[in-house]
């Protein structure tokens, strides 16, 4: 016979027993609860004095037997009813209130972050069942989230709250509706998003980096439902908000049909957990992104070990376990992690994995080093473009020297480095390299990995660096690459600004802005822009 979950410390043994007989029961389809069922969990909950309850499915099976304490109740790990892209879970809790008390907000956020077919409560008065009440959510839109039925007594509650197997499939079409409109296709299998931000600095840098987040999201084929800023005076160690703030996002991102949450900030691994244990949602930050974002994009065998050594060596730190259960009273619900042996086999599985993509990086290094050497034989001149991410290097690469290097207009469309040779007038040949595009707090692991590609911009006669003068956060773009450079150690190499993307933007202001930077602006996609970079390369890379 399965076993009862929860506070059964100091329970007698003929008390267990009378809980465990609640398995031989079941429920008729219909029928959200019967009186004699009522009557039997209130009985045993009331000569305990603790509260107790029962998680049933859709076919009336009872799942599990749970006792609490006076106060609530320890919902254990539901592993076996995944949530996943479900509207509900297909699960109903009945428990009992040891006071007669009426269902309460710990109750209405165990509905709604667990997302419970319904919560039934029952009444406790002198010992025995009293009153029944039943809470179900309402689909986004309408006046409130949910929805209390009740109270009725308990002998009648079969017939106050029947047809439930209809009732329950109604509510899940119109919470299906509500929260993809009429017009989604429920074949997307793309995930959806609520991206997050919490932060103490100011509201303006906020913003624009929650403006980012939004373009690496949509860049790595992720559907943006909801922006959430926040803004405390002190961030909150476990969760980066308070408690209640996380509570009411993730039944935000219920409401919504969210698959992901993405925080615009750096979580460790205890943060990654503490959050996981509210919801099931999936939950990652801006570096877990940006390298998704570089996977999807890695096509050659160099790019692709660089992106997975880089994934590896960001992930270690966050294997770890998890706790087995949460407290009702905390909201949430717990997820079995693996065993202690499981997770130090696994970690050490990934540092032998790390061990072994970093010989296979210096290998191709090496191999790096020796096309150097031909090149440097030659003494043929490498102009290296560098830029922030999207800024339109490629298509620069690709106008200059005819060729058909990817492009897209998304960031960090290309990843594998790719070279061209470029003939300029007076038959003098250069190298001309795109490189990956930069990007403000770029994950260290990521640096890391594909600073042996980056470091080829040390061999590089002249930089490049392209800007999209488009972009209102232009500036802080410049910078963001000027720093990484800096922490390259290559801000004394020889740089060309050149401005990009001139047609998109004001002519007045491009020419004046121009004059600020003393440089020039051109477009990449219209090679009749290219006559003074042509001429500002010659200049640097053969002066008079």
């Amino acid at each position: 016979m399965p076993s009862v979950y929860g506070n059964i410390s100091g329970l007698k043994k003929s008390e267990v027993k009378s809980l465990e007989r609640i398995y031989r029961r079941r429920i008729p389809k219909n029928k959200v609860l019967t009186p004699d069922i009522a009557k039997y969990i209130a009985e045993c909950s009331g000569s305990i004095g603790r509260q107790a309850g029962i998680l049933t499915d859709r076919n009336g099976n009872i799942s599990h037997v749970i006792v609490g304490d006076a106060r609530g109740l320890f919902i254990p790990d539901l592993i076996d009813f995944p949530l996943g892209k479900k509207t509900l879970r297909g699960l109903r809790l009945i428990h009992t209130h040891l006071k007669n008390e009426k269902i309460n907000q710990d109750d209405i956020t165990d509905l709604s972050l667990l997302r419970l077919d319904a919560l039934v409560v029952i009444g406790i008065k002198d010992g025995y069942a009293d009153e029944v009440y039943m809470a179900y959510l309402l689909p986004p839109g309408s006046d409130k989230s949910y929805e209390i039925s009740g109270p009725v007594p308990y002998h009648k509650v079969d017939s106050a709250f029947e047809d439930f197997d209809t009732f329950i499939d109604s509510i899940e079409n119109d919470l299906q509706s509500g929260q993809f409109g009429s017009g989604f296709d429920l074949k997307d299998n793309r995930e959806r998003a609520i991206l997050v931000s919490v932060s103490t600095g100011s509201k303006y840098s906020q913003e624009d980096s929650m403006d980012e987040l939004k373009e690496l999201a949509n860049s790595s084929n992720v559907i943006v439902l909801d922006t959430v800023l926040q803004r405390p005076k002190t961030i909150n160690t476990k969760y980066l908000m308070g408690q209640g703030k996380i509570k009411e996002l993730v039944i935000n991102a219920l409401n919504k049909g969210a698959t992901l949450l993405i925080f615009d900030q750096d979580l460790n691994p205890s943060q990654i957990n503490a959050i996981s244990e509210v919801t099931e949602i999936k939950v990652i930050d801006r570096s877990q992104l940006i390298l998704d974002i570089f996977a999807r994009r890695a096509h050659s065998r160099e790019g692709k070990v660089q992106v997975e050594l880089a994934q590896l060596r960001y992930r270690l730190p966050k294997l770890t376990g998890r706790g087995t259960a949460m407290s009702r009273l905390m909201g949430g619900i717990g997820g079995r992690g693996p065993g202690e042996m499981k997770l130090e086999i696994d970690r050490r599985r990934v540092r032998d994995r790390i061990t072994l993509l970093e010989k296979q990086l210096d290998a191709l290094s090496r191999a790096r080093q020796q096309r150097k050497a031909l090149r440097v034989k030659h003494q043929i001149p490498i102009i290296s473009i560098i830029g922030y991410t999207n800024a339109g290097k490629s298509t620069l690469l690709n106008h200059l020297t005819q060729s058909k290097t990817f492009i897209e207009d998304k960031m960090f469309a290309t990843l594998d480095t790719a070279s061209r040779r470029l003939r300029f007038p007076r038959d003098r040949d250069v190298i001309i390299t795109d490189t990956v595009g930069f990007i403000r707090d770029l994950p260290k692991d990521l640096l890391a990995a594909f600073k042996s590609t980056l470091e080829e911009l040390k061999d590089a006669d002249l930089l490049l660096h392209l800007v999209d003068i488009s972009n209102p956060r232009f500036e802080q773009q410049i910078q963001s690459v000027e720093k990484i450079l800096s922490d390259l150690e290559l801000s004394d190499k020889p740089v060309l600004l050149v401005f990009n993307k001139e047609d998109l933007a004001d002519k007045s202001e491009v020419e004046a802005i121009s004059r600020r930077f003393d440089t020039i602006s051109i477009t990449a996609k219209k090679p009749d822009t290219f006559h003074r970079l042509i001429e500002a390369l010659e200049e640097k890379l053969w002066p008079l």
